[in-house]
This record gives C-alpha cells, structure tokens and sequence, in this order.
C-alpha cells in the first residue's frame, strides 16, 4: 500500500469519527464504562495475589536442635537441609540469639526472663524457607527426621488451609477477570457494530462505484482502531489518578498503612495501561471489520 493511500485511510477514519459525532460518543463511552469496570477488578485481583504472595513469603520452619548436640551435629544438621533442593535459606539462630529475639517480643514483660543469659534454657535453631511456599509441609516431614532435630513448627494445619485459601482466591479472580473481558469484548465490539450498521448504505455504494474490499475496510480499521484506543485511555487516566489518591490516603494513615498492603503505583498502571490498551485496540478493530464484512457482499 502507498503511503499517500494510507495517509488517505487515516484520515478519512479520522474524520468518521466527526461526521458520526452522535454513534462515535457512544461507541467510545461503551468502550470508556466497560474497560474502566475492567480495570478496576484488575487491579483488584493483582492487588489480592499480592497480598497472598505477601502472607505467603512469610510462612518459615523453625527448626529447633538438640540440647545436647555439639557444633560439629549442628553442621551437619545445617548441611543436610542446604541439600534439600526445595530450600532457599536456611538462617542459623544461637541459642543466646534466640533469648535475645524472645526477650524483645515481650516488650515492657522481658523483665522477668533476666539472668537467664547462664543458664539459657533456649536449644540452638534454625529458620528454613523454602523457594515455594507450598512446599513447606514437605520440608518440614524431611527435617523432622533428620538426626539432633529435637523439635519444628511451621503452623502446621493452619499454612495447609492458607495456601488452600490463597489458590481458590486467585483462582476465583482470575476466572472473574477473563469472564469480564470476553462480556467487555461483546458489549463494546456490538455497540461498535451499530455504528457501523448506520452507516450500511455509504458503504453499499462505495461497493457499487467499484472500490475494493480493502479500500472500503481501512478507514472503518482506523475508526475502530481510535475508539478503542480513546476509550481505553480515558480509564487508564481516571484508573491512575484514583489509585494515586487511593495510596496517598492509606500512607497517610498508619492503621490503614499497616492493615493494606497495596503494589505501589508503578509500575502497576503501567501494566493495567498496557492491558486496557492492547483490549481497546483490539475490540476496535474487530468489531469494526468483522460489522463491515456483512455489508460488502453487494
């Protein structure tokens, strides 16, 4: 295609937009609604994954040793659960260390355990994470058999039912994303269609005069293409504003700051742009050439 012809489609699709004012404003607020009730349970869902990765990067083994195992048992201890192909660290807690850290998480109460620093009742451990949380209870059944492991907690019961709870979320989210994009798709591809459709006799006579599929298809392509395009980026904006006022009121609250972790502003908008952006365009287009298809058959 030469480019003066091009540049011909572009503007043509440009000026359909003008002369079909009253059927464009409609398209592009279908467009606008749609994608911004998209976006928003986008948000929502990348907003809830994270705060179950969150929860779950925070679930460890704590591994607690022997009394009487000597330092030569405690790294072979260590070693064995290094080989362990499911860890990622293993942290190496000293019994004084471990007084110390117990101590500080009673606050004002610590008073009462001191002079234990002796005779520290406390055994040497060892605090395990794994590379997927999921494989936590596997861990644990490993080490516990392990040789000088006196005893291990990790939250059994309680992590099986998180992990539970955290894959029927995500599941659930994104079953109800992908459902709201393809009722997205239908709604606006139809709304876009009954822009075309009122148009049906320039498009019958054009046909007639001799112009060919194509020729007739490129502006329709760019009209569909800018629709879906400025109906996707005005909820992008009011998506971003709004969630940058969303952040700023829960960091201005300590309370909420620390009961709502949300992902920071970047670069979440930047994916939810890209998202609605690559749904707009694509619903624009489709649903302009597939609406003009029926017409060309004169």
């Amino acid at each position: 295609m030469k480019i003066r012809t091009l540049g011909r489609h572009v503007r043509e699709g440009v000026k359909n937009l003008g002369r079909n004012g009253w059927m464009s404003f409609a398209s592009i607020s279908a467009v606008t609604i749609t994608l911004f009730i998209l976006g928003v349970f986008l948000i929502l869902a990348m907003n809830v994954n994270y705060f179950a990765q969150t929860v779950e990067k925070q679930v460890e083994i704590r591994v607690f040793m022997d009394l009487l195992a000597t330092k030569e048992n405690i790294t072979q201890v260590e070693n064995n659960i290094k080989k362990l192909p499911q860890v990622e660290t293993v942290s190496f807690i000293p019994k004084d260390e471990g007084l110390k850290q117990f101590k500080e998480s009673l606050g004002e109460k610590a008073y009462l355990f001191e002079g234990l620093e002796e005779s520290n009742p406390l055994p040497d451990a060892f605090v395990v994470k794994t590379k997927q949380p999921q494989d936590t209870a596997t861990v644990a059944a490993q080490i516990k058999n392990f040789q000088y492991v006196k005893s291990l907690t990790y939250g059994e019961g309680t992590v099986e039912k998180l992990f539970s709870l955290t894959g029927a979320v995500r599941n659930v989210g994104i079953g109800f994303i992908i459902g709201l994009g393809f009722t997205a798709m239908f709604l606006i591809a139809n709304t876009i269609k009954l822009t075309i459709v009122a148009r049906r006799r320039e498009i019958e006579i054009m046909k007639l005069v001799g112009a060919t599929n194509w020729f007739i298809r490129w502006p329709f392509f760019v009209e569909g293409l800018l629709m879906g395009v400025t109906g996707a980026l005005i909820p992008t904006v009011m998506l971003t504003v709004g969630y940058y006022y969303l952040l700023d009121a829960i960091h201005s609250s300590f309370e909420a700051s620390q009961l709502f972790k949300l992902l920071p502003l970047f670069p979440l908008v930047y994916q939810v742009a890209l998202a609605l952006l690559a749904i707009g365009a694509f619903i624009g287009i489709w649903g302009s050439l597939v609406s003009v298809r029926r017409f060309l058959r004169v």
